[in-house]
């Protein structure tokens, strides 16, 4: 049964919770919200069956979440700090969050801006170089798009790096119609990974002790092996691990099992 929690600026964020235990928030990645992602709603189910409180929730601006543009990584992360809060009513002091593809970087800034998190889990988050430009740039082209509600040359744009097949085959899709709409809400993954250039990383990254986790697929494109490096090399307390995946996508039980694994250690 969908629940809701209201955030900062009254804006009604939707979400599921399954199982009991500790805390854990799933943060979706582009595109990625409940009606749309049967993979992560699957992989809750396993994740509670281990003995977690598992969140999966719709984004800003996707599924039962609506909102007017623009949207941004301030306002998405107090979305993150209203479900938390309504997490943290009970004993548990912390959560924690597993962010999926720029869902990764979108937790990283959470975490960075003081939301009380236990431990963090990636996958592929792709981060450019350190210190690079890419990032800002690819903002300010998605905004120009944006700005103007050209909604389909948005998500055209979103896509241009990676591999053409993926697009051709979106647009091909019958699901195609639903990811240009939501394209308003691709704003704050673009903002949340150019933050992660907008200084070192060692700087960004140095007030997130929390254990990290950095998973990537045993096929997958090369920017993603290098991110996860950068994500070991740049912050205290993180480690790196493959796990059978492959084209930026998992199997929901072989992710869930990976997830479990860390956060029981």
């Amino acid at each position: 049964m969908t629940e809701f929690v209201t955030s900062a600026d009254g804006a009604r964020i939707a979400y599921d919770i399954e199982g009991s235990g500790p805390p854990v928030i799933l943060i979706g990645g582009a595109m990625q919200f409940r009606g749309f992602d049967p993979a992560t709603v699957e992989m809750a189910h396993h994740l509670a069956e281990h003995g977690f409180a598992v969140v999966n929730y719709d984004r800003r601006g996707r599924g039962e979440s609506p909102a007017d543009a623009p949207i941004t990584l301030a306002q998405t992360i107090d979305d993150l700090r209203a479900l938390t809060d309504e997490l943290l009513e009970g004993a548990d002091d912390a959560v924690a969050l597993f962010g999926n593809s720029s869902g990764g970087s979108i937790a990283l800034a959470a975490a960075a801006s003081g939301l009380p998190v236990s431990k963090l889990v990636f996958f592929e988050v792709p981060l450019d170089e350190d210190g690079g430009v890419g990032g800002a740039e690819f903002l300010a082209g998605l905004r120009e798009y944006l700005a103007v509600d050209d909604r389909e040359g948005a998500m055209e744009f979103y896509m241009r790096d990676m591999p053409p097949e993926w697009l051709e085959s979106a647009k091909q899709s019958p699901a195609w119609p639903t990811m240009v709409a939501i394209a308003p809400s691709l704003e704050p993954d673009a903002e949340s990974l150019a933050w992660t250039q907008s200084a070192p990383r060692a700087e960004l990254f140095a007030g997130i002790t929390q254990p990290t986790l950095a998973l990537v697929g045993e096929q997958t494109l090369p920017i993603m092996t290098s991110a996860a490096a950068s994500l070991v090399a740049t912050m205290p307390n993180a480690q790196t691990r493959t796990i059978p995946a492959a084209n930026h996508a998992w199997e929901p039980r072989t992710m869930a099992l990976a997830i479990v694994g860390f956060l029981v250690d």
